[in-house]
């Protein structure tokens, strides 16, 4: 899937909402195409009715509830670190949105937990307890779940930058590079201005050139469509003309009898 998808479920969001508590849930979505076809140890907890949520309500054999949030976040790592295969992890948040938790809760015990603007899920292949292989990195900004970029797609996109960078700056500094076969290269920064000058009576000569050529063209044009056509094989007449050919050859023959009639007396007899 490509690194700038994502996926949203306004449904679940309209009815249950998203925090830490359930951006597990969320992301296990049946929709969610990030989400692994394969089973996970999330959905092996899921079935014996261990989650964030259920844990803060009630807590565990050992720990009775209610539990905060964050020490329900680390009951429910320690229970998946207890199986293998593929996991969803909740990272941890940072000690400054953990402190605002806190002080909410101080404030009002009841209180739902609040909204997480922002949270990391990854995607891991536990072998044991310590030792697991990180598949993938996932984040859910407001509702709305990303990849995270692999490292070639950031590698690549920093490279792309760089290169563009430097071909812009080496065509800043091309206009002022000035060769002279004894000296060699130097470079002239002040006279940018008389190049930029230089450009633009350039331009004005190449688009009165421009002008020219295409009025040029346009003459042409008219004369081409003046020029009648004849698209006639050798030897091919209209109409008109056999009648005009067989008219004069009988005129040619009338005159001819004529000449030849002893009644015409010649100027040279008279």
């Amino acid at each position: 899937m490509s690194d700038t998808a994502s996926f949203v479920d306004p449904v679940f969001l309209a009815r249950f909402g998203l925090s830490r508590v359930n951006v597990l849930d969320y992301f296990l979505h049946p929709l969610n195409p990030f989400r692994t076809k394969n089973n996970t140890s999330n959905e092996v907890l899921s079935m014996q009715n261990i989650g964030i949520g259920t844990l803060m309500a009630q807590g565990t054999g050992i720990k009775p509830g209610p539990m905060s949030l964050r020490a329900a976040e680390e009951e429910y790592a320690t229970a998946l670190s207890y199986l293998t295969g593929e996991q969803y992890e909740l990272i941890p948040e940072t000690e400054a949105l953990d402190n605002i938790i806190a002080q909410q809760q101080q404030q009002q015990q009841d209180a739902p937990p609040l909204p997480a603007p922002l949270c990391t899920v990854r995607y891991v292949l536990r072998s044991n307890p310590i030792t697991v292989k990180v598949l993938g990195i996932f984040y859910v900004l407001e509702g709305v779940i990303y990849k995270s970029p692999s490292v070639r797609s950031l590698m690549k996109a920093n490279v792309t930058r760089t290169i563009k960078g430097l071909d812009e700056a080496c065509q800043e500094l091309s206009v002022c590079a000035r060769y002279d076969p004894s000296t060699g290269y130097t470079w002239d920064f002040e006279a940018n201005d008389y190049d930029e000058q230089a450009d633009d009576d350039d331009n004005d000569d190449e688009n009165n050139n421009c002008n020219k050529y295409i009025e040029k063209m346009a003459l042409q044009r008219k004369k081409r469509a003046r020029r009648v056509l004849d698209h006639r094989r050798p030897g091919e007449r209209t109409a008109d003309e056999e009648e005009g050919i067989r008219a004069s050859e009988a005129i040619d023959r009338i005159l001819l009898r004529i000449s030849k009639s002893p009644i015409v007396v010649t100027g040279k007899d008279s």
